[in-house]
């Protein structure tokens, strides 16, 4: 071969390679290009078009009764993703919350036997959550007492003190029952309704008429929490309580429940359900959320016109935990815990059931299976994973009206994007800071990358917790007051510090996200969250509620000339340091609870001046549901509004105070201009910066049209989270705890059956690794024994009982893997 021959053949090779490369080189984005929505009025209907291939994903997860009751050849084409869920619970109205029990509305005055504490905690033992999981959910799922799935990891603390408690699966009716008589004996007797309050045969009276409370029940969930429903409102009427049953649909429960006025009582009870929201590792947020009135979740929420369910110790201990103000783990589960054990007393919300859901797709429509929460099912990674051979999606969603979303998609209130639709179609196209890996839980990088993090700290003379860290004389924080950044004051400290760089990409409208986004999204939060005078406008009290203890745990930041971040915060938490780290990540979000909703700052700015200054149309809006118009980016006049204020803004260049020394007037104006295109080519204003754009909506169809965005700026190849986020888990198969063992045999032997699952192919062998322990719980303590592994997929933990005395006690299983999800389960066994 001469050597020019042999110089083309080499060149020809590298041009080839370079070419297959390129070839194979994976778009930015998601893999599929196109997502269509759209919504069912029944599960069976949305269930079954999967099957048949009309549409990819049944984005709702059913119950065990209706997944068991299609028939076998319709099951067969169905891949499905179960997962615990979701969970019922019962909500009570506990105004006034206080003696003599009363409230009035208009002219008419009405005793609330559920401002007693003691007769909501009666309804504990009153109904059988075992009966409601064998019967009601065909044995799928399990009876809970805690806002903690069973099983979950970290669970297992919480759980444990309802059963201290003397919480049971079956309750105790008769002494439910005596508990209600007395408690409405004593209340009976007290001068305010001597009387008014009274017992005739076997009914309660007041003023008369029947005590008679009023139970809102989901129609709309027929096979589950309608059933549910009747069977409480029967248990409530055994002690003498007549129950009006309301069988209302979702939105208009929502409506009435959590965004009404509990003053107007118009409820007493409601049948909550609530999909598990993420795969978590911690829970003490959740402990606050579910709990504590601060957060927001409570009779009343935040909103300061509405009367609102207090409690001023649980507030205490709950924010605590949530801002990390503790020195090591056992403060941090002193805290938690007193936090549930408070909620618990309370019973404002009681936990009832979790349910196995059923997440569907059609097996013949994937080239694999997609990411998915372990913990809460489908999800925004599945979106991104989705792998169809024609890149075209197809989600149907169910609503018993047919509606798509139930809550106005405001980037800003408490109560924006609250409902599951809204979430599921707006949270692929905004990116989180960082975000819990929906197989193990690890606190991961999306849009912030943490460097480097440090913690210090020390208890001072109160016994509060705080920071030794610096803070350094150039570090800056927001004045809302002054509408300017200006230095820490001298001498201040932090708990921590992170430094943070970010990958960078652009918003759906074309502008870069650059620095100044977060400076913006961290100045709008202080700027509503801060109350500067009796006729501050730029202010709301709701959104203060809930964002304030978020809001005073950061203590400044400074931007450095490579465009990263260094910020200093007040957050401690001895487990896990990328979780601190997290906690300090700038912010493109500034929606409490939905950190991946982003919008541009110019649409945020928009909002703001609208309620601020005034809208074009005259209408008055608010961030927060109530007398005012609430912003939604989708609802046609209110998107006619921004269109108009942002045209004002472009032409008065305005730069917002807060990146003055960023933006320039001119880059504002087009900043300005090119939302204001998207506006006029899309007909709304979610302006995000994630792997989907919302292309198209028509709200008279309920339908809803997502593009991949492929912008070579979009940090994120097609093929990386798929590959990133697999992971191997363990799963427990069986566990063989005898019901009864004799204490003569000093050792009960324990056997463990795992294997060891790739994610999210669900691929399985028996495990060769891992860590098996098992946690014996008695009345005053917990003892923890090792595991043995004894062949492929088999394990054994021998526990001594010399120690222990006859009785009944919880055995705990524990497995993990490094990198992996823990798992659990538990059992119960009677020595003798």
């Amino acid at each position: 071969m001469n050597r020019l021959r042999r110089s083309s053949l080499i060149i020809t090779l590298i041009f080839s390679c370079c070419l297959s490369q390129f070839a194979a080189a994976a778009p930015k984005g998601p893999i599929v290009d196109t997502v269509y929505f759209n919504v069912k009025m029944k599960p069976e209907i949305g269930l079954k078009d999967t099957a048949e291939g009309l549409t990819d994903i049944f984005f709702f997860g059913v119950d065990g009764p209706v997944i068991f009751g299609l028939d076998q050849a319709t099951r067969d084409k169905l891949d499905l993703y179960t997962v615990p869920g979701g969970n019922w619970s019962l909500l009570l109205n506990p105004i006034p919350n206080k003696v003599p029990y009363l409230v009035k509305t208009g002219e008419q005055e009405f005793f609330n036997p559920f401002a007693i504490r003691e007769v909501r905690f009666a309804i504990n033992n009153l109904i059988n959550r075992k009966y409601i999981v064998d019967e009601i959910l065909s044995g799928s799922g399990m009876p809970t007492f805690t806002m903690a799935t069973p099983g979950q990891p970290g669970t297992y603390k919480y759980n444990l003190l309802a059963q201290r408690a003397g919480f049971t699966e079956e309750g105790n009716e008769e002494q439910a029952l005596q508990a209600i008589a007395a408690a409405l004996d004593t209340a009976a007797a007290l001068p305010e309704l001597q009387g008014r309050l009274a017992k005739e045969g076997d009914w309660w009276t007041f003023d008369k008429q029947p005590l008679t409370i009023k139970f809102l029940i989901r129609v709309d969930d027929p096979q589950g929490r309608l059933k549910e429903g009747e069977y409480v409102a029967q248990q409530i009427e055994k002690a003498g309580i007549k129950v009006e049953r309301l069988l209302w649909d979702r939105a208009k429960c929502s409506q009435t429940v959590y965004q009404g006025n509990p003053a107007n009582y118009e409820w007493n009870i409601y049948t909550e359900g609530w999909g598990a929201g993420a795969t978590r590792a911690y829970w003490e947020h959740i402990v606050a959320q579910m709990y504590a009135p601060w957060y927001g979740y409570m009779p009343g929420g935040t909103n300061p016109d509405n009367w609102r369910y207090t409690h001023d110790e649980l507030d205490t201990v709950t924010r605590k935990a949530f801002a990390g103000n503790f020195l090591t783990e056992d403060e941090y589960w002193e805290l938690a815990l007193k936090g549930l054990e408070i909620g618990l007393n309370e019973a404002v919300r009681i936990y009832v059931a979790t349910q196995n859901q059923y997440y569907a797709a059609n097996k013949a429509r994937f080239n694999r299976r997609m990411l998915y929460g372990m913990a809460d099912g489908l999800n925004e990674w599945s979106l991104l994973s989705a792998n169809t051979p024609d890149k075209i999606l197809r989600i149907t969603g169910y609503s018993a009206k047919g509606s798509l979303f139930m809550h106005a998609w405001d980037p800003v209130g408490d109560d924006g994007f609250s409902d599951v639709y809204s979430q599921v179609c707006a949270t692929p196209t905004g990116m989180a800071s960082t975000f819990e890996s929906p197989a193990t839980a690890e606190d991961t990088p999306l849009l912030a990358n943490p460097l480097n993090s440090d913690t210090r700290i020390h208890k001072n003379e109160q016994g509060e917790v705080v920071g030794d860290i610096p803070i350094p004389a150039d570090a800056k924080r927001y004045d809302s007051a002054k509408d300017e950044w200006i230095a820490v004051a001298p001498g201040a400290t932090a708990m921590s510090t992170g430094t943070y760089s970010f990958n960078f990409g652009k918003f759906h409208h074309g502008r870069p996200i650059s620095v100044a986004d977060f400076l913006y999204a961290d100045a709008f939060e202080e700027e509503w969250t801060r109350k500067d005078g009796d006729n501050d406008r730029y202010y709301d009290a709701s959104y203060e509620s809930s964002h304030k203890p978020g809001r005073d745990l950061n203590k400044g930041w400074i931007v450095h000339p490579d465009n990263t971040i260094t910020t200093f915060f007040d957050y401690n938490f001895p487990a896990s340091k990328i979780r601190v780290a997290s906690k300090g990540a700038p912010s493109l979000s500034v929606l409490t609870g939905r950190p991946n909703i982003t919008v541009a700052w110019e649409i945020l700015e928009a909002l703001a001046q609208m309620i601020a200054e005034g809208s074009t149309s005259g209408t008055t809006y608010s961030f927060t549901a109530g007398s005012a118009t609430q912003v939604d980016l989708l609802r046609p006049d209110c998107v006619a509004d921004i269109r108009a204020k942002l045209t004002e803004l472009k032409e008065q260049q305005f730069v917002p105070a807060s990146i003055k020394a960023y933006v320039a007037p001119e880059q504002a104006a087009a900043g300005y201009d090119a939302a204001i295109q998207w506006i006029d080519a899309h007909n709304h204003a979610l302006i995000g910066c994630g792997a989907f754009q919302i292309e198209k909506y028509d709200p008279t169809t309920n339908y809803m049209e997502l593009k991949a965005f492929r912008d070579e700026a979009y940090p994120f190849a097609s093929d990386y989270w798929p590959n990133a986020l697999a992971a191997n888990l363990l799963r427990i198969d069986s566990v063989d705890i005898p019901a009864m063992y004799a204490l003569e045999e000093k050792t009960m032997p324990v056997r463990v059956t795992l294997s060891e699952v790739r994610y999210p192919d669900d691929t399985a062998k028996p495990a060769e690794q891992g860590n098996v322990s098992a946690v014996l719980v008695t009345p005053t303590d917990e003892h923890t024994y090792p595991g043995t592994y004894i062949e492929p997929g088999v394990f054994e933990i021998n526990i001594p009982l010399d120690t222990l005395e006859a009785g009944t006690y919880t055995i705990l299983i524990n497995a993990d893997l490094h990198g992996a999800l823990p798992v659990a389960s538990s059992g119960i066994v009677t020595l003798y």
